[in-house]
This record gives C-alpha cells, sequence and structure tokens, in this order.
C-alpha cells in the first residue's frame, strides 16, 4: 500500500498533529511537495501533501483561507501541512475553520520537524511500496510459470485468478471460452464473445476495459500473439482497478500465454506436415500406411466415417454473376454480398483461413481431431461425420448465405475472394480417394450455383435440371432447335409445341394428340417434319433425350 496521511501522522519521528479532517486521514499521499506561492495550484497533480508556512498567505483572514483551501481541494489535494514556530506561533483559526469547512486534512508540523523529513518519508514509504510491488510481482512471475510448466493453461488461469483476487478466461482465435477459473466464471466469460471478436479487430496488440463501478466487475481483455492477428484473447476480471503487483501478475500471464501460443504454431505446423502426409497416402489409396503415419494424431479421425471438405475462393463478381444467371436476373458488376468481407474479417483477407480457424476452434473445444490441409488456393478438411468441426462449418456457412441474401455492396474491383465449399458423403479411409471427387463435384456445383456450401447428398437429391443453366448448354439447345424455331416463323405450323408435347407424353400419340388439340395423323405428320427438318431420328433414345434437355434449357415452358 501507498502511504497515506495516517501512516504519516503515526510516524513516530514526524511529532504530527492533526488539527482539521480527522475522518480523511486514509487518503493516499502521491508525494510530499513544499510551496508558498499564494496560489500553487497550478503546479499541483492531485493527491499531494502540500507543505506551507503560510510567509505569502494573510492565513488570519477567514475569506481569503476559505478560497485558498476550496482551489487546493478542486486541485485534488489530499492534506496540508503548517509549519508553527515559523511564520505563525501555532495554525490561525481562520484556516483551521476553512479546512475544516472543506474536509481537507490540516496538519501541525512542529518546529523542530523539517519539511524534509516528511518528504524523506513520503519517498521512503513509496520506494518501500513499489518493492514490494515488485517482489510480488516476480513471485507471481514465478508462481505462474510453473503453473503453466505443469498444469498449462487451466493452471495458469487458476494462479493468476488467485492473484487478482477475481477470475481470468481464455478465449480461442473465434472469440469462444477455452478456459476459465475460477469454474463459475465460465458464465461471465461466455458474456464478453462480443466484445474479444471486436478488440481482435484492431491492430495487435491491443487491450480495453468492459465494466466498471456500475456492474458487477471491471474487466480488461488482452490480445494473445505476436503475429498481426492475434491468435486468443485473455479476460481478467477485478472489483477493482488493478495495482502494481497485480498488473506485473496480468502481463507475466500474457507473456505466458504468448509463449505457449507461439510453440503452439509450431507445433501445428509440424502436425499440418504430418496431415498432409495422411491425406496423401489415403488418396493414393494407401489407408494401411496412413493409418501409421496419423498415428495417435489423426488416428481417430480414421476410425469413424468422416467428411471431406474441399474449399476455394472465386471471385465475389464471377459467383455473384453465376447465382443471378441461374436466378434468371441480370448480373450487375455493380453488387456483391458482404460474405465475403465478413467470411475475411479475421484473417486479413482470407476466408479460407477463416473457415480454418472455424472448425479447428469447435474441434478443440469438443476434443475431436481435425484435418486441415491448405493446397495454394484450396483447403482440404477431413472432419468427423456428424462431429463439431463439420457442424461449425455448417453453422459458418449458413451465416455466410444470410449476410449474403441481406445486404449488398458496391465492388472494390472484385479483388476479395469468397468463399466456396464441396463437401462429400460419409466416407472411410477406403473410400478417401471417392470421398475426395464427391467433393470436388460438390464445390463445382456450389461455384456454378454461386451458393456458399453444397454436399454431395444435396446434388444427388436434387435435379439435373439446374445444371443446364449454363451459356454453353443454351448455345448447344438453340443452335439444334433453330430449325424448327425458323420453320415454325412462317406459318408452316407448330413443330416445337407438337415436339414438346409428343416427348413429355413418351411418344404416346393419341395423349399427344389430344393435348395439342389436333388429329393423330397430322401429329404424326407434324413428327416426320422435325425428323426431316432436323436430320435425326425420333426412334433413337439419344435423340429423344437431346431434343427434352434443349427443350428445357432453352426455357421454352
Amino acid at each position: 500500500m501507498p502511504p497515506t496521511l495516517a501512516s504519516l501522522v503515526h510516524h513516530s519521528a514526524l511529532k504530527l498533529t492533526v488539527r482539521a479532517g480527522e475522518d480523511r486521514l486514509d487518503v493516499p499521499v502521491r508525494w510530499a511537495h513544499v510551496s508558498e506561492l499564494a496560489d500553487p495550484v497550478p503546479y499541483m497533480e492531485g493527491g499531494e501533501l502540500l507543505l506551507i508556512t503560510a510567509l505569502k498567505l494573510d492565513a488570519e483572514d477567514p475569506e481569503a483561507m476559505r478560497r485558498y483551501v476550496r482551489r487546493l481541494v478542486a486541485a485534488g489535494v489530499v492534506g496540508l501541512g503548517f509549519a508553527v514556530g515559523v511564520n505563525y506561533e501555532e495554525i490561525p483559526k481562520a484556516l483551521v475553520d476553512a479546512a475544516e469547512e472543506e474536509g481537507l486534512p490540516l496538519l501541525e508540523v512542529p518546529r523542530r520537524t523539517p519539511f524534509l523529513a516528511i518528504s524523506k518519508a513520503v519517498s521512503a514509504a513509496i520506494a518501500a511500496d513499489q518493492y514490494r510491488a515488485v517482489t510480488a510481482g516476480f513471485a507471481a512471475q514465478r508462481e505462474l510459470t510453473r503453473q503453466a510448466q505443469t498444469g498449462g493453461p487451466e493452471g495458469l488461469l487458476a494462479a493468476l485468478a488467485s492473484q487478482v483476487d477475481g477470475w481470468a478466461a481464455l478465449y480461442d482465435a473465434s472469440g469462444a471460452v477455452v478456459a476459465a477459473a475460477p469454474e463459475w466464471a465460465g458464465r461471465r466469460a461466455a458474456r464478453l464473445t462480443g466484445d474479444v471478436q471486436r478488440l481482435r479487430e484492431r491492430p495487435a496488440p491491443a487491450s480495453s476495459v468492459v465494466g466498471g463501478p456500475d456492474n458487477e466487475d471491471r474487466v480488461e481483455l488482452h490480445t494473445i500473439g505476436t503475429g498481426r492477428r492475434p491468435r486468443a484473447a485473455l479476460a481478467v476480471g477485478t472489483a477493482a482497478a488493478l495495482g502494481t503487483a497485480e498488473r506485473y501478475a496480468v502481463h507475466s500471464a500474457i507473456a505466458l500465454l504468448t509463449l505457449t501460443t507461439e510453440r503452439s504454431r509450431s507445433l501445428q505446423a509440424a502436425e499440418q506436415r504430418v496431415g498432409t502426409a495422411v491425406l496423401r497416402m489415403l488418396l493414393a489409396g494407401e489407408p494401411d500406411h496412413a493409418r501409421a503415419v496419423a498415428g495417435d494424431l489423426y488416428g481417430g479421425l480414421l476410425d469413424a466415417p468422416f467428411r471431406m471438405l474441399v474449399a476455394e475462393r472465386v471471385p465475389v463478381s464471377a459467383s455473384a454473376a453465376l447465382a443471378r444467371a441461374e436466378a434468371g436476373a441480370p448480373a450487375r458488376a455493380a453488387d456483391r454480398p458482404s460474405a465475403a468481407a465478413l467470411a475475411a474479417a479475421d484473417t486479413g483477407g482470407d476466408p479460407l483461413a477463416a473457415l480454418a480457424d472455424v472448425m479447428e476452434s469447435a474441434a478443440a473445444r469438443a476434443g475431436e481431431a481435425v484435418l486441415v490441409v491448405p493446397e495454394g488456393e484450396r483447403l482440404v478438411v477431413l472432419a468427423a461425420d456428424g462431429g463439431a468441426a463439420a457442424a461449425a462449418c455448417g453453422e459458418y456457412a449458413a451465416a455466410l448465405e444470410t449476410a449474403r441474401a441481406g445486404a449488398r455492396e458496391k465492388a472494390p474491383g472484385g479483388e476479395e475472394g469468397e468463399l466456396v465449399v464441396g463437401l462429400s458423403a460419409p466416407a472411410g479411409p477406403i473410400a478417401a480417394s471417392a470421398a475426395y471427387k464427391q467433393a470436388e463435384q460438390a464445390l463445382s456445383v456450389a461455384r456454378r450455383r454461386g451458393r456458399i456450401l453444397v454436399e454431395h447428398e444435396q446434388m444427388a437429391a436434387g435435379s439435373v435440371l439446374p445444371l443446364l443453366a449454363d451459356d454453353a448448354v443454351r448455345a448447344f439447345a438453340d443452335g439444334m432447335l433453330r430449325p424448327l424455331y425458323e420453320h415454325d416463323a412462317t406459318g408452316r405450323g407448330d413443330l416445337v409445341a407438337s415436339l414438346r408435347a409428343w416427348l413429355s407424353k413418351h411418344g404416346q400419340w393419341d395423349a399427344a394428340a389430344a393435348d395439342l388439340g389436333v388429329h393423330r395423323h397430322t401429329l404424326r405428320y407434324r413428327m416426320r417434319r422435325v425428323e426431316e427438318i432436323l436430320g435425326r431420328s425420333l426412334d433413337d433414345p439419344d435423340a429423344r433425350m437431346e431434343l427434352w434437355l434443349a427443350l428445357k434449357a432453352t426455357n421454352t415452358d
């Protein structure tokens, strides 16, 4: 604790006597300052014990003393020491009354006590307090280091919470709570996820304070990591502002967590190399070798059905144009969804890294393995079927879809990329190559349709007709049917409508003729004309199929 007026009064060598403000002696003293100026306020910072002999003051003038004391209190002066036996044999009643009125502690300094002795006592007490704080800080650092080595982040947080007499929590890259101490603090920490996410948007290192006197506690938030993008965040909750010793403890915890994070990044790089080797062996049809290399790191992932995921970046303008083309809307280069910015917000403009963070964080919280392998402009992921990582991918894609559907922003030149993901059906190590192809097929459909995520099962359960929404397919259809349209334009018969009706009735003459309202012989004649004009036989099932798809592709229904 810093020195207080009470500790100075109780200092046996100083012989100070309290003449006013006895109930305010517990106020800390930042410094002892001597000034004989009639107005020393411009030179005060607050927290000082002002020492005077009233050399330039009319200390017997009640009104002058009221103005003088009032200005000292407003400036934050915590006490006034008056030396008797110099200019006044005793403290004038006007000054005592003014100090009583304003609640300013007034100390009588005997003639045999020099001001220098008081200044030295204050300085020595401040130095002793700082020494205690530094010593306590080093002790806290040793304890935090020991806990970090033996108990990991959980042990470190528990020690930190004890040091600051509060609570502490660690957040991962997504803003989710990884660990908290004491146990009850997890609920409190979870309510600060939004504040943590906002903190991560600022350049690292960054910190902020939330809460305060009117809330349940005061919480300091600090980013963890040495890179531009934080890897984690630390929250420290206390009833009041941190003291010097507590501040040392928090800074030590930040340093230790940063070291742990950086070491984890090195381990993650090594794990990624192992994961890349495992993936290559699986795709090469060598599941036994893949299991041997995976060991305990990824072995559990290969013992149960997994999902293969392939993700990539595509230009926002291209994906938006494809989506509008399938919807029949004109392409507008000036419009684009905001999902790309949302996906890349935490990863320096890289939506693939954002997806990897989301899935890895979910897997870590659930205690499951996930294999993430960057492949140039792509990301390949093996995640447990029905696990937390796969679920997090689906939730993240749904959030991006919602953001894209609800917002339109002007494109900044199309330099950013939008996330596109293809997800395979559940598979095992033997079928890894097939799962990879399924994921690529789903990715192709997602890219074509302007979707964030497409699962392979959705393709099998859907229709092939949306795949016809392609300029090349339409051009082929137009070329195939153009002779029929030209024939009909001359008014010599409705061959296109007749062909559509006949194909829709599977070549049943009576049913198709009834739909058209003509005799079946008329319909037979028209179909012969179709064969003559196109030079193709309608008995050929391939010709029938191509003509039917051409009719669908040209949107003539």
